[in-house]
């Protein structure tokens, strides 16, 4: 049993901790020593605090005895995206450009409320240099491994996150997602990544990427991604972007089925060139929403590939946040950012302004689409992972990893929620997902369907041949 306990889920834990079943010690234990068993070959975490842990989860295993705990994941193993801040941790990055030695005196808004609510946070989790592609690997880091083929990526930038869940090192971890930075890397490692609406969950500092930028859950089953939501979502005014807080529990009602939905299945959004493989599970999970009671009609959104208008964006920020520094710690830079940083010279204002202007274009398209439809339901990719180490799978040496993530990154640009959740395996055994979209500020329907569909497969039960063969929960 010790050996299956950094397995469980958080609403196993929380409910096995209540009934005294169970120890957040010997829990913590369990997580710890299957990071030790496995991270020299994922390389999924650049920092883990034993000390910290072990001491945090002796003092929750104090309050559960006492029937007093802090809140929903009091005792539950959590890990942090090296991009977000947590107190007495140096958040570097993955750049050698960050400076160590600094206060590291604050925690972002979503570790706050993780540590208020009693969480156990163990480390930070790997991340490409800023967080800047869509796949992990750093100059300070070097590459992280994708846990079902370890010669493969597990995505990116919170492909640290991903390998970590997907591994068994915790049920918990927070992401980052400025272009597909969540989903990307649940799709290529098997788990559940929700982007929620922009604003949804407060954080402090702003991306350097601006308003493309959110914070949100990773977790190997929806229902725990709704509890983690209820958490990081509380208010945080330090964030003046953040959405009103409404209080909204995201695990009531997340087993009302999804009976009646209006769904928009878009197999390419028009435009997009999919593996065969991807596109027949995407396929067949779509048939198994249509089975749940879902009206599903196959149509586009119809709009033009926004990839020029998001690099425009994001080739911005990139410049707001590098062109300032010493030609020395240049010299320090992954050299597909310091070619994103090249590019973002010639860039002129009027480009960002037209690209501003294009974005509130497609955002009030969609707007006007999702009148007509609750979700919309795409591949997460059009392809499965492909060679660690490698920017993109043509080996493009410069910074055009956009190229390959055409799904994610449009909805970046309209902020609305997105979530990716496992639907298949390719023949190579190299997981698949399956991409919901909602409405803005309709968190709640996209957890639902990807609950719904969760349940009536079997993919969240699988996991990744750590020790040579694939197990079932």
């Amino acid at each position: 049993m010790a050996d299956e306990l950094n397995w469980l889920s958080a609403a196993k834990l929380v409910k096995a901790y209540r009934r005294k079943k169970l120890s957040p010690v010997e829990v913590a234990r369990a997580c710890l020593d299957q990071i030790a068993r496995h991270d020299l070959k994922l390389n999924a975490m650049c920092l883990v605090d034993e000390k910290s842990a072990l001491k945090h989860a002796k003092a929750s295993e104090a309050r559960w005895r006492k029937a007093e705990p802090l809140g929903a994941v009091d005792g539950v193993p959590a890990l942090v995206k090296d991009l977000i801040l947590a107190k007495g941790w140096p958040t570097l990055r993955g750049s050698k450009t960050v400076e160590r030695n600094q206060a590291w005196d604050q925690d972002a808004p979503s570790v706050a409320r993780l540590r208020e609510e009693g969480a156990v946070l163990i480390g930070l989790t790997t991340t490409p240099e800023f967080g800047w592609k869509g796949v992990t690997d750093s100059p300070l880091t070097g590459i992280t491994r994708n846990p079902w083929d370890v010669t493969k990526t597990p995505g990116g930038s919170s492909g640290g996150s991903s390998a970590a869940v997907a591994a068994g090192y915790a049920p918990l971890a927070l992401g980052t997602d400025g272009g597909g930075s969540i989903r990307i890397p649940a799709g290529f490692s098997g788990i559940f990544g929700l982007k929620p609406s922009f604003g949804r969950v407060p954080a402090w500092p702003l991306s350097p990427f601006g308003t493309v930028a959110h914070t949100g859950p990773m977790t190997r089953s929806v229902e725990d991604a709704a509890i983690m939501l209820n958490v990081i979502a509380k208010p945080d005014a330090r964030d003046w972007h953040s959405l009103p807080y409404d209080g909204r529990d995201y695990t009531k009602r997340l087993d009302k089925g999804i009976k009646g939905l209006r769904i928009a299945f878009s197999p390419a959004l028009g435009h997009a060139e999919v593996n065969p493989e991807v596109a027949d599970a995407v396929k067949k999970a779509v048939k198994v929403l249509r089975g749940l009671g879902a009206k599903v009609d196959m149509i586009d959104p119809g709009f033009a590939d926004p990839g020029p208008i998001f690099r425009v964006l994001w080739w911005c920020g990139a410049r707001a946040l590098l062109s300032r520094l010493p030609e020395d710690k240049k010299a320090l830079l992954d050299p597909g950012l310091a070619d994103v940083l090249k590019q973002s010279l010639t860039i002129t204002p009027e480009d960002y302004f037209d690209a501003v202007k294009a974005r509130g274009a497609l955002g009030t398209q969609m707007r006007h689409f999702m009148e007509k439809y609750d979700l919309l339901v795409t591949p997460t990719l059009p392809i499965s992972a492909f060679e660690a180490g490698k920017l993109s799978p043509d080996a493009d040496g410069t910074g055009k990893w956009v190229n390959w993530t055409p799904f994610s990154y449009p909805f970046n640009l309209t902020q609305q929620p997105a979530a990716s959740v496992p639907c298949g395996l390719t023949k190579a055994g190299l997981p698949i997902g399956l991409h919901i979209i909602g409405r803005m500020f309709d968190d709640a329907s996209v957890l639902r369907a990807a609950h719904a569909y969760e349940q009536a497969s079997d993919w969240h039960k699988r996991r990744p041949p750590l020790d040579g063969t694939a197990k079932e929960q």
